[in-house]
């Protein structure tokens, strides 16, 4: 039981503290690049750019959908930890807290501006404008394929 009450707050603890650290720096780099700031490279760039889709822009203006699909994905994230609070490692409570965290920031930045603010514009070669939340998003897929590749080899 102690184990099951440990898991769910090292999720929480990670979730919050992802998600803060998302939405903090997300608003600090804006409110640079609003104030003047520039930083401008040939492989890199801090270009803010209003996303009203998903990645790689898939989605333009269905903005309620994908207020819809972040909801149910970051509950059956939950919801899988929660159901799985003997077993699951917190190696994978870390990666999916992250994931989760990722997605809850571009589902706030939907429902609190109506779009996805990205600003890291990579130009060395092309690639979509994105955000911390779609690193955070990119990191947890990434990291539980790699774990659950691990556990099937095993």
């Amino acid at each position: 039981m102690h184990r099951q009450i440990s898991s769910c707050l090292y999720l929480i603890v990670c979730f919050v503290f992802f998600l803060w650290v998302d939405l903090y720096f997300s608003t600090q780099i804006i409110r640079q690049l609003n104030s003047g700031m520039v930083i401008s490279t040939k492989v890199f760039a801090l270009t803010f750019v209003k996303n009203y889709g998903a990645a790689f822009s898939i989605l333009q203006d269905s903005r309620e959908l994908l207020i819809i699909l972040s909801v149910v994905a970051i509950t059956l994230l939950f919801g899988y930890v929660l159901n799985n609070l003997k077993s699951i490692s917190l190696k994978s409570i870390f990666f999916i807290s992250l994931l989760s965290a990722g997605i809850a920031g571009n589902l706030h930045e939907r429902i609190a501006y109506g779009y996805v603010r990205d600003f890291f514009e990579i130009r060395a070669f092309n690639f979509p404008v994105f955000n911390i939340s779609d690193i955070f998003i990119t990191i947890g897929v990434i990291a539980l394929i790699i774990l659950i590749l691990i556990k099937k080899t095993k």
